[in-house]
């Protein structure tokens, strides 16, 4: 934050104070402007009470005034004609703000208007390559400005991608091939993706909830690959696409994990880095609902946390991260006293999360991980980060997750059957089938009885128990047709193994589809799937350009399109996975590992200004 900005703070909250209007007689006449030698006086007197510089105090009056005189203006013309201005502040990773400028539209225009108006103005080729953000979201272009509750005088912030001065080449075209990697990772029946909390324990919910929340934590994945490449544009962007998917989530749930606190605070850290303030309305209630996500998952005082984990637990860099932003918005709203606290109880969090540069050293050249390392060194914080204390931390972390994962091996295979047709509707919870087949109940019986009692374990037990022979009637027929021996031979021919065959037709019920599904879901690796497409192309091309004539023939050649069309489809979703994960970091709890360098150096500047 620049000396000029600080300074425009001070004189702001001293004329709020004062119920001063500068656009108002005797600051300002209509028809002959602002009167100097009054604003002079302000001016002098100002720089006093405040202990400024004349110069720059008259500088932050004639701003201040500029910008109410241009607001009411703005509302005239909107009153008169319908036009709402729009305050629009293009930002890029150094730079910040690079330009401002005032945008006019109506807002019953969709956003694609919007942007090529900015277009117009920046004089770009292509308004599709300009992202807007208002009110905490992507202004969306085929919705109008009123629908997505923008308004007369809001604050814009454009982001630009494709110009071809983007540090990371085309944005534009990277978040799109993003957004399709993560459709195809989250879409691909291999379940790629899979939720776990912090210890490796599944977690489980309805397929669309599922899908939507997949979807979200894949954004915000990608999002923190950019923001350790210091990308803030890109990395802002991927987090409001998460965002919108996390809408798509029950509040209870949210409620219940600290994922979607995490994307709020993540958010409001790239405006900081952006150098932006214009979204500081947003980033108050981002940062509320990231704090009070902590109090609700750790306690008021972070009392079940610290009781759990103890006071050294590196949870700790992110209350660090919290109280700083809080502090820096406190200050830009001169509520100076306030921001003070939160700034020294930041200041306290950092002293306490410095790590041992040597030690970091010593266990990176022991073969471990930077990120698991430092987490390992702040979590044994309070015994002077020993050495042998921090290998045991991240041995036991490992063996940790790794038992959880064994331990909950049967619930996800559940867990894969069930989502194979599953709708939110008839959704049931594998922990809870789980629960039921342990008491020795039968697995479809126990899901039937979840389905009809909304996953109540105890009123399915009670079903259970009291309707069974009901239950055993409403179940289909388990009866195991035998294998259709011309889809056999036709399989064959692409060179699945015949016990795999067998085992896939008589699970579907000879249905091909689900059949090459469950085959191609068997293969391996992904040569072996290439391998697959390849014969299946051969075959394919085999057959020549008239199709055959007889129904046995047909019918392999049906077969050989499915298993060409579905090969296809799931090579390319396991490219996309090695695209989406080729700038992931694997340490499991990556989100704890802030190296809180750049926190600091904010600390410092803030700091100063308190202090001017």
């Amino acid at each position: 934050m620049s000396q000029i900005e600080n300074v425009l703070n001070l004189v702001r909250a001293r004329l709020q104070a004062e119920k001063i209007k500068l656009w108002e007689e005797p600051y300002y006449t209509e028809g002959i402007g602002s009167i100097e030698v009054v604003m002079e006086d302000l001016a002098q007197r100002y720089a006093q009470f405040l202990g400024i510089d004349v110069s720059n105090c008259m500088s932050a009056l004639s701003e201040l005034q500029d910008h109410a005189l241009r607001k009411l203006a703005a509302r005239r013309e909107f009153s008169e004609t319908g036009m709402a201005t729009f305050k629009v502040r293009r930002i890029d990773n150094h730079r910040g703000t690079t330009t401002m400028l005032e945008i006019k539209c109506d807002l019953n225009s969709l956003g694609s208007e919007l942007q090529a108006a900015i277009a117009a103005k920046l004089q770009l080729s292509n308004p599709e390559h300009i992202k807007c953000i208002a009110c905490g979201k992507i202004v969306a272009p085929n919705a109008t400005l009123g629908a997505q509750n923008l308004k007369n005088n809001q604050a814009v912030i454009v982001i630009i991608g494709g110009q071809g001065d983007n540090q990371n080449g085309d944005l534009y075209e990277r978040l799109n091939k993003i957004k399709a990697d993560v459709e195809a990772v989250v879409s691909s029946q291999n379940r790629m993706m899979e939720m776990e909390d912090q210890d490796g324990n599944p977690v489980f919910l309805p397929p669309e909830e599922n899908r939507s929340l997949l979807m979200a934590l894949g954004f915000c994945e990608k999002a923190k690959a950019a923001m350790r490449r210091e990308d803030y544009e890109e990395c802002l962007l991927l987090l409001l696409e998460g965002d919108e998917k996390f809408a798509a989530c029950q509040s209870s749930f949210l409620e219940s994990v600290d994922n979607f606190a995490l994307l709020n605070l993540d958010i409001v850290w790239c405006y900081m880095c952006l150098k932006n303030v214009s979204q500081l309305p947003d980033a108050e209630s981002r940062l509320a609902i990231c704090e009070r996500s902590f109090r609700r998952s750790y306690g008021e005082s972070f009392e079940r946390l610290y009781a759990l984990k103890g006071r050294a637990c590196p949870e700790r860099a992110l209350f660090m991260r919290l109280k700083l932003l809080q502090g820096i918005v406190l200050f830009h709203q001169n509520r100076r006293d306030e921001a003070f606290e939160k700034f020294e109880a930041a200041s306290e969090l950092l002293k306490e999360l410095k790590v041992d540069e040597d030690k970091l050293l010593l266990l990176i050249e022991m073969g471990f991980d930077v990120a698991e390392a430092r987490l390992a060194l702040r979590s044994c914080s309070s015994s002077g980060g020993n050495i042998d204390q921090a290998v045991q931390f991240i041995q036991e972390r490992k063996k940790k997750l790794s038992d959880a994962r064994k331990e909950s091996t049967l619930e996800r295979k559940v867990h894969r059957r069930g989502r194979e047709d599953a709708t939110d509707a008839d959704w049931v919870n594998p922990r809870s089938v789980c629960t039921l087949v342990e008491m020795g109940f039968d697995t479809k019986l126990a899901s039937l009885a979840l389905q009809r009692t909304n996953n109540d374990v105890t009123k399915a037990l009670d079903m259970l128990q009291k309707n069974s022979a009901e239950l055993l009637a409403a179940l289909p027929d388990r009866s195991v047709a035998p294998a259709d021996e011309s889809q056999m031979a036709a399989l064959q021919q692409l060179g699945f193994d015949d016990a795999t065959i067998r085992a896939a037709l008589e699970y579907t019920g000879n249905d091909v589809e689900k059949s090459i599904e469950f085959l191609l879901q068997a293969l391996q690796s992904e040569d072996k799937l290439k391998k697959t497409l390849e014969l299946a192309t051969k075959l394919a091309n085999d057959s020549g350009v008239d199709r055959p004539s007889t129904s046995s023939q047909a019918n392999n050649s049906s077969i050989i399109d499915v298993v060409l069309s579905k090969a296809r489809d799931e090579l390319e979703s396991l490219e996309a996975y090695e695209r989406f994960n080729s700038d992931i970091n694997q340490t499991d709890q990556d989100h704890l590992d802030l190296p809180l360098i750049r926190e600091e150096q904010l600390l410092c500047e803030y700091r100063r200004l308190l202090e001017q």
